[in-house]
């Protein structure tokens, strides 16, 4: 009778069906048979004529369920998401006595690693061991997939290690592990270890892992290699594709990556944003404005990425625009295009754009987490409106490092250094770690501030109390600091003993004290700085001009004159200042004159002509910068702006 049974339960063609024979199954008593049991599971499991609910209602009935009904179940929970029901599942079949088999652990480990619980996931990993089961492949798979997604390195590097065989399955593992915990060299490390100790050949999985690594890493070499093998070896696919456009774009390649995606017969999406976003990094704005208006479609990846282009090079009026379009298409913007454009308004000082995209955000019910509103801070702050600043903050349910940092700048840029010097207390006293950009803010302020003994302080703490080593700006803003307070000598110490003395560091250290130089007039210091920098940088306008207006300062006219002629032999050219002033919400040119003033000695600077927009307009100009030497008694450089905050 039991065989007549099993044998409907495999003909089984729909639920209907299953119920009506599992109410037969329970009038002869087969209701907690084994075999029965598990072939009513199997069916009610089936992904394309099963009903879990119904599964989960026998299983609930079962007295003692087999191993195979356990696994189905786990199986089921994982699949569905529910990964807890999934753990507590496998306890369950432990206390019942039950051992899980190489079916069981795959499932549990995914559900771990997908919830984050390291330490469960060491338990199970133990009972791996104790199951004997830990060489079986495919669990070992399993296991280093979790550790992986724990971002856990050690513990899935050993499980490959002490693997007695591994299998192509291992080896792409461990490359996309060590691609997901960032450790991008140790990824290329194993490919090019596969291609020399495994009998596996790299698939589809091995190369676009790997090439994700060399993008991050600019290994434009081992890229074009992987080029090579695609062509050669595999069927290519858009997946390869999508990553070869990534790798090229990325690593300057462009026009390589033009010839790639030229030849797709099939193109996705991400194909098209991976070359908007390349000729974006290369500046070709109007080439990756050509593509992106090509696209057959266009998600809120590929808008993101067309609008910060337009940002990061200062085309913001077009970044706008783009918004607009986006808005009349129907397409909805996600936070991060508003956090991008509320970077372009911070960079612009365009405050009234700032503040509709802020209203936008409101009426839109865009959630203002941590990463909004650290873009709304700092565009505040940067159009002088601190105050507002200080309120989103304070408003902020969630604040992470970045929008601690962010308050701390905004205060330091807008004067107010004592408080900033207090929220970078505050920050810690909630918990939170700074970070080298949080210090590059305070060290800012100390500067602004003079505050030369708890500038020192802090610098000396990033090492010793944070283990953050400091980096170029550290460098640079604590020989300002040192470099306003007249500590020139101890600036130059500083730079001295450097342990790295590649020009890329010690340059531009170096022109911050040659500013200093100028400011205290100590020419000495100043001739020496401009000489070693002319070594290795004589092409930069900046040192040169710092250092005929260090002789300007001491009415040494000839050696100004000196200093200009070498510019002159040498064909460089002093780069201007600029300036950024809102009015009614624009920078309109029309309202705004700027005049050359071409002095005697041949010197000229820019000034904003008197009352050339109404008194009564609260105007704010971003930056004004003014640095001129000249010649003669013409050497003072006189920029006028009528009744306006600078900032």
């Amino acid at each position: 009778m039991k065989g007549a049974y099993i044998s409907l339960l495999k003909s089984c063609k729909s639920m209907s069906q299953l119920k009506q024979i599992q109410a037969h199954i329970f009038c002869v008593g087969l209701q907690q048979d084994r075999d029965t049991l598990n072939k009513l599971m199997a069916f009610s499991m089936d992904s394309s004529l099963g009903d879990f609910d119904y599964a989960n209602r026998i299983f609930n009935y079962t007295h003692d369920p087999s191993l195979f009904i356990y696994n189905l179940m786990i199986k089921a929970f994982v699949k569905r998401g529910s990964f807890r029901s999934a753990i507590s599942l496998f306890q369950q079949l432990r206390e019942h006595g039950v051992w899980p088999d190489n079916y069981t652990y795959p499932y549990v480990l995914k559900g771990i690693g997908c919830i984050g619980e390291a330490r469960e996931g060491e338990k199970v990993h133990a009972f791996v061991v104790k199951t004997g089961l830990e060489f079986d492949p495919y669990v070992c798979n399993s296991l280093m997939d979790m550790y992986a997604e724990l971002g856990l390195v050690e513990g899935f590097t050993q499980v490959f290690e002490e693997m007695p065989e591994r299998d192509k399955v291992s080896w792409n593992i461990m490359i996309s592990g060590y691609v997901r915990c960032r450790r991008f060299q140790e990824a290329v490390d194993v490919y090019q270890r596969m291609r020399m100790e495994s009998n596996d050949k790299p698939n589809e999985a091995t190369v676009v892992s790997t090439l994700s690594a060399c993008t991050v890493l600019r290994n434009l070499e081992l890229g074009k290699e992987i080029h090579g093998y695609i062509a050669n070896e595999l069927d290519f696919t858009t997946i390869m594709g999508n990553a070869l456009l990534d790798m090229y774009c990325k690593c300057g390649h462009v026009s390589v990556a033009q010839e790639v995606f030229d030849a797709m017969t099939t193109r996705n999406v991400n194909c098209w944003t991976s070359m908007v976003t390349g000729y974006v990094i290369c500046g070709q704005l109007d080439r990756a404005r050509d593509l992106f208006e090509r696209s057959p479609s266009r998600d809120i990846v590929l808008w993101t990425a067309m609008i910060n282009g337009y940002v990061q090079f200062n085309r913001f009026e077009e970044a706008i625009e783009l918004f607009g379009e986006m808005q009349i298409r129907d397409v909805k913007p996600d936070k991060f295009i508003v956090v991008t454009l509320l970077t372009g308004c911070a960079q612009s000082g365009s405050l009234e754009q700032g503040k509709w995209i802020h209203n936008y955000i409101e009426e839109n019910r865009i959630t203002v987490d941590a990463v909004v509103g650290t873009a709304l801070i700092e565009m505040y702050a940067k159009c002088g409106c601190i105050e507002e600043s200080l309120k989103i903050f304070n408003g902020l349910n969630e604040k992470d490092t970045a929008s601690w940092t962010s308050i701390i700048c905004g205060l330091a840029m807008n004067g107010k250094t004592s408080k900033a010097l207090e929220f970078f207390e505050a920050m810690q006293t909630c918990g939170l770690k700074p970070d080298d950009v949080t210090f590059i803010a305070v060290l800012n302020a100390c500067s602004h501030a003079g505050l030369v003994e708890e500038g020192r302080k802090l610098f000396h703490s990033m090492s010793s109390i944070y283990h953050i080593e400091p980096n170029l700006e550290h460098y640079g803003c604590f020989i300002d600091l040192l470099g306003r307070a007249g500590l020139l000598q101890e600036a130059e110490e500083l730079v001295r003993k450097l342990p790295d003395q590649n020009n890329e560091i010690i340059v531009p250290l170096y022109g911050a004290l040659l500013s200093a130089c100028r400011t205290y007039g100590n020419i000495d210091m100043g001739e020496r700085l401009a000489t070693e920098l002319a070594k290795v940088k004589s092409s930069d306008s900046s040192h040169h001009t710092l250092l005929a207006s260090i002789y300007a300062s001491a009415d040494r006219w000839e050696d100004v004159r000196k200093v200009r002629s070498k510019m002159k032999d040498l064909g460089i050219k002093k780069v201007p200042g600029y300036s950024a002033i809102e009015v009614y919400f624009l920078h309109p040119l029309v309202y705004i004159s700027y005049e050359p003033l071409v002095l005697r000695k041949g010197s000229a600077c820019i000034c904003v002509k008197h009352n050339v927009a109404p008194q009564k307009i609260p105007k704010s100009v971003d930056f004004v910068f003014g640095l001129c030497f000249l010649a003669g008694s013409e050497k003072d450089f006189v920029s006028n702006i009528s009744k306006a905050t600078v900032l």
